[in-house]
């Protein structure tokens, strides 16, 4: 694996000062890519809920619902 440094070098990128800078009104240089970032990820899992967090979110918010429903009916009588 070869190893590229993400930084451009002053001395031959236009418009930085010595020592790295930029001068107002230039854009500063962009970054490369970094393709050594990190490991190859070969895992990759599915994406989205499982069905038992789901289905207990649901459970949750209709029983929420009905207790709501039913205290609004118990006001009314």
């Amino acid at each position: 694996m070869t190893h590229t440094n993400p930084d451009p070098e002053p001395e031959r990128t236009t418009g930085l000062e010595p020592g790295g800078g930029v001068p107002p009104g230039e854009t500063p240089p962009a970054e490369s890519s970094m393709p050594g970032a990190g490991p190859r990820e070969t895992h990759n899992p599915t994406k989205g809920w499982a069905k038992g967090p789901l289905t207990l979110i649901i459970v949750l918010v209709v029983l929420v619902a009905v207790f709501f429903l039913a205290y609004g009916l118990a006001l009314m009588l």
